[in-house]
């Protein structure tokens, strides 16, 4: 089973996601910021992880930086999750580190197209 961690300072965002992930057959643990979410990639490297940018203690990108700097931390796909649509903020979580973005809110169908497009789910069957 494919793990995920869902990183977000929101519980509410955190148990919606969690949600659709289960859905999807992945085995979800939660951290409610960057600092919390590097301990818990120290201890098991997910496959996936879904990042919000602005958190307490490390925000997103100094996590994802520090994240890519650690021993397995090249694995992870990482989906970055934002309020923010600027360009420069998709830029730099994407130097940083990000495999995809995404907007916040999202729904299922859009956290479900950038899992595909990053290789953690298969494409439905039409």
């Amino acid at each position: 089973m494919k793990t995920f961690l869902v990183v977000d300072d929101s519980s509410v965002v955190r148990k919606v996601a969690r949600r659709m992930l289960e859905e999807w057959s992945f085995e979800v643990d939660e951290a409610e910021n960057g600092a919390v979410a590097l301990v818990r990639c120290r201890r098991q490297m997910p496959d996936g992880i879904l990042l919000d940018w602005n958190m307490p203690e490390l925000t997103g990108v100094e996590f994802l930086e520090q994240l890519r700097s650690e021993a397995g931390g090249t694995a992870p796909r990482v989906v970055f999750c934002s309020t923010n649509n600027d360009a420069s903020h998709i830029a730099s979580a994407l130097s940083a580190g990000a495999d995809e973005y995404i907007m916040k809110p999202f729904d299922a169908d859009i956290l479900r197209e950038k899992l595909v497009e990053v290789g953690l789910l298969e494409e439905e069957p039409t």
